[in-house]
């Protein structure tokens, strides 16, 4: 063949590639079009076993409704790729239902009948940072009875409960009939009037998600029966219940009832002043136990006890002009730490506590106490009444011994309980039910118990776990820890539904850098120390230049003698040198940090790589010893 003709022929062949290449990537986009390979991790973009089994139980016909202003976003391709993303989890959905779920997409034009439409399901439309004017981007559903639920509009950095929010109205809407929990709670939960504002303040988001997935009966502080449609009994902060509830919740659990009990050792959320103490002194949190219930039960918790960790505490603020500083009672339970063997743990990211108690199984007890999640081994207990007026949280870390033991913060108890009442009712208790039904006395549980005890309040306050923006009359909780997924999960549990957990627990999770943390706890010892050293010179100074002062003959003279003068410069020259150490054990902290990213960098950017070279020369050669052989 002739050098022109390899020429073309060459020219050719390109020419074909090309087209054959464009051919491909046309027939492809429309053959796999919403096709993608999952590689993240907890598999975030494929339907989970929850959600199919959520539209498996959907006996009529749901419609979904997915508003989206697909003519206003032609300027703004970020919206419209993450709109194709929900429409495409939508088709998922209605693909796995095999018929129940019917999609309809609308593009509610401007004083169109859509938009109209748009407005009676309770939609608004919003602006974002792409758009130039307010645009749909919600979903609604209606079931066969005429029931609607919503998504007001789905906001692209929570793409990943997007799975969780469609599942939970399809769930809705499936099972319109919700499980009923009953509330007894010591604190507001459900909001209260502020006298500041002379308003009354929003109910706690995770009582809000927990009223979207069950039907919410407060119980109050005072109840002699527990109705026997309640199905799960939820108690947060029960303080001084009368002997009367407390036989009412103990005979619930002994009937087969489930119960999710909040205790805590000083809840920061419920403050006061406690009496005897004189006027205008702050407010320190209160405490709350079950110690009847508890004891007869076979469960040990102390009421006086903080779980403090040296590893695990957050930082908080010091106040304007200060840095932030580590408190060792406020603690972010890393993932490591929960139990992975629980559905109710399984898949969740990071719990922030604070001041939190801890339990364990007293001897004896039938009970078994199986943790779900605990402090790290660098961790102790501390006195609850150090933390009543607490003005520096750095004290803490002062005579801090870690015990090298997870202290148990949140426990699963199960297996056939004894009452806590065994000499019988008690002559407070009611003889009869409210409808004339006699109440017979349960020496024991009637069937395995199933209860869930938390040694922590505080955990369910917003300030702990989510963070509440209103975004254009819209109110936006954006949860930055699990504790929200925990509560709900729990309470399903329970109550024996668990197909929205797998898929609520892959909404958010944390995934701190441990080894970082260790070098900063490491470093904050060493500083400590230092410090401490410092301050027991000032001290031991200060003394001496007591001693030569009171030896002084002309005591009334203000000038320093030659040996005090010279006590001063020692000191000065030696507070200079260690506060020299204090900078170089926190440039040590940098370093370590700055030398750990670097190797990190070095592995990602220059060792990677070298191994794929190294790796294809090895195929290519040994592909050569093949062919010569």
């Amino acid at each position: 063949m002739s050098t022109r003709a390899q020429t073309r022929f060459g020219a050719s062949s390109l020419l074909l590639l090309a087209i054959a290449f464009v051919v491909a990537v046309i027939v492809s986009d429309h053959l796999f079009k919403g096709l993608r390979i999952d590689l993240t991790e907890n598999r975030l973009y494929t339907l989970s076993d929850g959600t199919k089994a959520v539209v498996r139980r959907i006996d009529e016909p749901i419609t979904l409704y997915f508003f989206f202003s697909d003519q206003a976003t032609r300027s703004a391709p970020s919206i419209r790729d993450y709109a194709t993303r929900v429409r495409e989890m939508l088709e998922e959905f209605a693909v796995a239902s095999r018929g129940k779920l019917h999609l309809r997409i609308v593009d509610p034009l401007p004083f169109s009948e859509e938009e109209d439409q748009a407005a009676q399901f309770g939609l608004q439309s919003v602006r974002f940072a792409a758009t130039s004017a307010p645009i749909y981007m919600g979903l609604a559903g209606t079931n066969s009875v005429g029931d609607e639920e919503i998504i007001p509009v789905f906001y692209p950095d929570k793409e990943t409960s997007l799975e969780y929010d469609i599942a939970k109205l399809v769930s809705t809407l499936a099972e319109p009939e919700r499980n009923a929990v009953g509330l007894i709670s010591g604190v507001p939960m459900a909001g209260q009037f502020d006298p500041r504002t002379r308003g009354m303040r929003p109910p706690w988001v995770v009582y809000q998600q927990v009223s979207q997935v069950f039907e919410i009966r407060e119980l109050g502080t005072s109840v002699d029966v527990i109705p026997d449609d309640i199905g799960v009994l939820w108690i947060v902060q029960p303080k001084d219940l009368s002997e009367s509830t407390q036989y009412a919740i103990d005979q619930f659990v002994m009937r087969g009832g489930k119960a999710l009990v909040f205790v805590d050792p000083m809840a920061v959320i419920d403050t006061a002043v406690p009496a005897g103490m004189p006027q205008g002194m702050p407010p320190i949190g209160q405490s709350s136990d079950l110690p009847t219930l508890f004891k007869g039960w076979g469960i040990g918790f102390d009421a006086q006890e903080v779980v403090t960790d040296a590893r695990l505490a957050l930082q908080i603020n010091a106040g304007p002009g200060n840095p932030p500083v580590r408190h060792y009672g406020i603690l972010g339970i890393t993932r490591n730490l929960l139990n992975a063997g629980d559905a109710v743990t399984a898949e969740l990211g990071s719990l922030n506590t604070a001041m939190a108690g801890h339990l364990r199984a007293l001897e004896n007890s039938k009970a078994s106490l199986k943790p779900l999640f605990s402090s790290s081994p660098a961790s102790m207990t501390m006195p609850a009444s150090r933390f009543a007026m607490l003005p520096d949280p750095t004290a803490l870390q002062q005579g801090f011994t870690p015990g090298g033991e997870e202290l148990v913060i949140a426990a699963r108890i199960d297996g056939k309980l004894a009452s806590a009442f065994a000499d019988g009712k008690p002559e407070t208790a009611p003889e009869t039910k409210g409808d004339g039904e006699s109440v017979e006395h349960l020496a024991e549980s009637a069937s395995p118990t199933n209860l869930i005890v938390v040694a922590d309040v505080d955990m369910l306050s917003d300030q702990m776990w989510v963070q509440v923006q209103n975004f254009f009359g819209q109110t936006i909780a954006d949860p930055f820890a699990s504790n929200g997924a925990f509560v709900v999960n729990a309470l399903e549990n329970l109550a024996g539904s668990s197909d929205l957990i797998s898929i609520r627990s892959r909404g958010s999770y944390s995934r701190p850098f441990t080894k970082v943390q260790e070098l900063r706890v490491d470093a904050e010892a060493r500083f400590l120390q230092t410090q401490q050293r410092l301050e027991r010179e000032l001290a031991e100074t200060e003394r001496r230049l007591g001693e030569l002062q009171s030896a002084r003959e002309d005591t009334g003279s203000l000038l320093l003698t030659d040996e005090q003068q010279a006590e001063i410069d020692r000191f000065i020259d030696q507070r200079a040198s260690i506060r020299k150490e204090l900078r170089a054990v926190q440039r040590g902290l940098d370093k370590d940090i700055e030398d750990l990213g670097t190797i990190l960098k070095v592995i990602n950017i220059g060792l990677v790589p070298l191994l794929l070279t190294v790796g294809t020369l090895i195929v290519i050669w040994r592909r050569r010893q093949t062919d010569d052989a």
